[in-house]
């Protein structure tokens, strides 16, 4: 059975939110654990929250402080590079979004233009009332596009028919020898 979507918004009521928090604090010192053990990796976690007093660390006070210090004595040039600010990570997933809105356009376009270029074909009625100059060019390249795939086809079925009629000759040929020969 399939888990109902969780709206991330806080939870305003308190009990609630309270039991979400141990829940999820529980899987994820779990999956940390995981990727510690299964990934060798050095690994800690310090939570504060307001239903406990003292914050809590795993594994261990001494192997967070481990952790810590071979943070802080890793060359400043190796630790900026690692590290990741909210704004660097929100301009990055723009510039990432963007990237992804630019190629969904372009294809968005080609689709467009294939279905003019396939309308205009199959009613015999030019489609190209909406079309800027750019686009005409766009047209242009894609009708040049299939025309090259098409004669590539014609030529490829062709090599073919020729291959197969030598084969047919070859074969009758053949097969005259045979009849001749008796």
């Amino acid at each position: 059975m399939a888990r109902k979507k969780v709206r991330m918004s806080y939870i305003t009521n308190n009990s609630a939110r309270k039991t979400t928090f141990k829940k999820r604090k529980k899987g994820m010192m779990k999956k940390l654990s995981e990727l510690s053990t299964l990934c060798g990796v050095d690994a800690c976690v310090v939570i504060y929250s307001p239903f406990d007093s003292q914050p809590e660390v795993w594994p261990s006070p001494s192997r967070v402080k481990n952790v810590l210090e071979k943070f802080k004595n890793m060359p400043m040039i190796e630790k900026s590079q690692k590290m990741l600010n909210q704004e660097s990570f929100l301009r990055g997933m723009i510039s990432k979004t963007n990237e992804q809105l630019k190629k969904v356009r372009k294809q968005n376009h080609e689709k467009e233009l294939r279905h003019t270029m396939f309308q205009s074909l199959t009613t015999g009625i030019p489609q190209f009332q909406n079309l800027n100059l750019m686009d005409m060019g766009d047209l242009e390249q894609l009708i040049n596009q299939k025309l090259d795939e098409i004669n590539s086809i014609i030529e490829n079925l062709s090599e073919e028919v020729i291959e197969n009629e030598t084969k047919m000759s070859k074969l009758n040929n053949n097969a005259c020898e045979g009849i001749h020969g008796m």
